[in-house]
């Protein structure tokens, strides 16, 4: 009896149990652990699960039991936020992870049930389920506003495979990593694709020995500070902590010799924009004639918006962006006027039922340092954000409260995303998080100077150079996507001949 034939005669509750043990395993791979071998085994025991399913529903079970656990571990961290206000939101907590896991999970089903319906012989169906959970990915990042978290490509982000995402982006090394993994795991359990197998193993060996020392740009002269003042998710609103947290800022602004640009984290100024005039007056004179960008929130009638502006030299206001991809309940309630029947709002949002998007990505100028693209927060997790800039900046600028994160997991992953970003562009990114990890990332993704989680500080550093546009930048996800569409049309046409011929 084959191994694949003894796991098909396992109870499929068993097999069930066994797959969302190895996917939270497989979750591993990601930050703060980046176990990539241990993601890669994982995955690699995916064919042998999926192939032991008898049945298309049996098949959708098996793949979402493996994602159900891939993301509960991936994404504990989500039980953050529900913990800041425990006496009215505590008891969400294991609810939010449970469904935001399953749910998420339900992409990869779905990918399993097609896989199925899609092709009978084991090496068309495994090439089936490559080609389905890319789709499921695309899926996911897309769709209801997306959300590409714990994305396949993440386990890459601290080796030099990671410089792919320069040329073929996320989408294009995740469907590369399913099919280093997949193939293996098959060749294991029916002994054949041995040859095909040793093929995506070696295109990522060679990958990581080419980009191995692929070097940073060279630095500009520019000096840009970062300013973390450790704010407590807790604490943050508290009128009794609030001067403590902007007394820091001020004192970390003008501390040491004057940089040319200073940029404070997302929403570090306890006041609304509408109200700043002797609040910019104060961070201008500590700036001593510096640039300053920060985080504010801000009104305009009865709309509230999530805020980064620019400061000039003198303290004026020279540039705005207002936050444009929102966190669904967590900076605006879906169904608000529903939702405030039941007193739910969304947790960062400071008044009514949340903030309102402003009109999309855009380019915002600060003088020597050239266009810079704003991100706040989550908006580094897309891609597809940052390739809609309207024209190429110099570097990315993103601020950020990674409080609502916590401690473990999620801040790590935010920020190992964020230098995605910037190997996806070839463009350099300044981060400020108010409690960490704030870091000024090279093109390449690494890190050149940081401050850790935790820890209330400032950092100075020269700003690097752009790269060349990356074919990523140029291209976006659309090659892979339509890539995956013609495998996709290619195997439903084998099948329905195989059909038609018997």
């Amino acid at each position: 009896m084959t191994r694949l034939a003894r796991l098909a005669r396992r109870p499929l509750w068993q097999r069930l149990i066994v797959a969302a043990l190895v996917g939270a395993l497989g979750a591993l791979g990601l930050a703060p652990f980046g176990l990539w071998p241990i993601a890669l085994l994982a995955l690699a025991a995916l064919p042998a699960l999926a192939l032991a399913a008898a049945r298309p529903r049996a098949a959708a079970l098996t793949g979402w039991a493996f994602a159900t656990g891939w993301f509960a571990n991936a994404l504990v961290w989500i039980v953050d936020p529900f913990l800041v206000e425990p006496e009215v939101y505590g008891w969400m907590a294991p609810f939010a992870l449970i469904f935001m896991a399953g749910g998420l999970a339900l992409f990869w089903g779905l990918a399993f049930w097609v896989a199925f319906r899609l092709a009978r012989q084991p090496g068309a169906r495994v090439a089936s389920l490559i080609v389905a959970l890319s789709l499921a990915e695309f899926g996911r990042a897309y769709l209801l506003t997306g959300f590409p978290w714990a994305a396949l490509a993440q386990i890459w982000v601290d080796t030099p495979v990671a410089q792919l995402l320069a040329w073929i982006g996320p989408h294009g090394l995740a469907l590369l990593t399913l099919v280093a993994a997949f193939w293996p795991g098959f060749a294991l359990v029916s002994d054949r694709g041995r040859l095909v197998s040793a093929v995506p193993l070696g295109l990522i060996g060679g990958a990581a020995l080419a980009f191995a020392q692929l070097p940073d740009g060279a630095l500009t002269d520019h000096t840009v500070r970062v300013v973390q003042p450790n704010a407590r998710q807790d604490q943050k609103w508290d009128p009794k902590w609030m001067p403590v947290f902007f007394r820091r800022q001020i004192e970390f602004t003008k501390a040491g010799p004057r940089p040319d640009l200073v940029v404070w984290p997302e929403s570090s100024v306890p006041v609304w924009l509408n109200e700043a005039g002797p609040t910019f007056e104060r961070i201008a004179e500590a700036a001593r004639g510096a640039d300053v960008v920060l985080g504010i929130q801000r009104y305009e009638g009865t709309r509230v918006y999530n805020s980064l502006v620019h400061l000039d030299g003198q303290g004026q206001l020279d540039g705005l962006y207002d936050k444009h991809h929102l966190v669904p309940f967590g900076e605006y309630m879906p169904l608000g006027d529903l939702a405030d029947r039941f007193g739910l709002h969304g947790f960062a949002a400071q008044a009514g039922q949340g903030y309102s998007p402003g009109p999309g990505p855009a380019l915002m100028g600060l003088g020597a340092f050239g266009p810079a693209l704003p991100l706040i927060c989550y908006e580094a997790v897309f891609p597809q954000d940052v390739n809609a800039a309207p024209t190429r900046p110099r570097f990315l600028l993103q601020i950020t409260n990674d409080a609502w994160f916590g401690t473990w997991s999620g801040p790590y992953q935010h920020l190992a995303q964020a230098r995605m970003r910037a190997i996806e562009q070839g463009l350099p990114m300044v981060r400020a998080a108010n409690t960490g990890i704030s870091a000024v990332i090279g093109p390449r993704g690494r890190i050149l100077s940081s401050i850790p989680l935790g820890q209330a500080g400032y950092v100075d550093a020269k700003l690097p150079e752009p790269l060349p546009p990356t074919i990523y930048a140029r291209s976006g996800d659309w090659p892979v996507f339509l890539l995956l569409l013609l495998a996709a049309i290619g195997l439903g046409g084998m099948q329905s001949r195989k059909q038609t011929s018997k």
